[in-house]
């Protein structure tokens, strides 16, 4: 019991000088403490856009270069993931066909119009009687030569051309159309549709350098507010559409 006293007593009593300078001498023995060294700013790796929706356990997404507006040089910032349902699907090209002709068909009307039997001129009471007058026959007073009664069954416009497809056909012909687009290096990613300047040369100089075509549509995912110099450049273009992707 007065052990357990005076240990108590000794672990509440303030060291004694000595104690103090036996701990100073061990802190001042150790060796200091080396800052952990920094890791030096390497090369930043690409901007990688994941995608949002669930991707199928058996798939994986599909990665594409995205591209910048901002200058002729800075062409790929990094990398985006497709979905593979809309970007890798079966290429059917029986309803790709399907699609293109709806919407070539979609707007198309005839104006093909053919006179029936009542609608041609002449006709009526005849001016004599065919035979016994010796003169010549004639088959109607407003007419003086004896015309037919029209054409049967012709076309009778104006004609519209306008059929609506299912939506599973039509969806399943735009993923058809991204997919082929992408895999034949017809379809570009950018960043953002900000640019420099709104000169209209500046884009088409912007396109023939990155080897885009004569005619380039552009997809604006926020439309919104689209920036202005894209809007002002390619009102003055007539290869150039900008469209929101809703109407898509």
């Amino acid at each position: 019991m007065l052990r357990l006293v005076r240990a108590g007593a000794r672990a509440w009593l303030p060291p004694t000088r000595c104690q103090r300078l036996s701990v100073l001498a061990e802190e001042a023995a150790q060796p200091p403490e080396k800052p952990e060294p920094v890791a030096s700013p390497g090369p930043q790796a690409p901007v990688l856009r994941k995608c949002e929706l669930p991707v199928p356990s058996h798939r994986r997404p599909v990665q594409a270069w995205v591209e910048s507006l901002r200058g002729f040089e800075q062409e790929r910032v990094g990398l985006a993931e497709l979905h593979p349902d809309v970007f890798s699907t079966a290429p059917r090209l029986d309803i790709l066909h399907q699609v293109a002709i709806w919407q070539k068909n979609f707007k198309r009307i005839s104006y093909a119009k053919t006179k029936t039997r009542a609608e041609v001129r002449g006709g009526g009471r005849k001016p004599w009687p065919q035979k016994g007058s010796g003169r010549a026959r004639h088959g109607s007073i407003r007419s003086p030569i004896w015309r037919g009664g029209g054409i049967a069954h012709g076309p009778r416009g104006p004609t519209s051309y306008y059929y609506m497809l299912p939506m599973k056909m039509r969806v399943q012909g735009l993923r058809v159309a991204l997919t082929i687009k992408l895999a034949q290096d017809n379809l570009h990613i950018v960043d953002s549709l900000e640019m420099p300047t709104a000169d209209p040369q500046y884009l088409t100089e912007l396109a023939c350098y990155r080897r885009w075509g004569d005619s380039v549509l552009l997809v604006d995912l926020v439309h919104e507010d689209m920036p202005q110099n894209m809007v002002a450049a390619t009102s003055g273009l007539k290869t150039f559409n900008l469209i929101p992707a809703v109407g898509e």
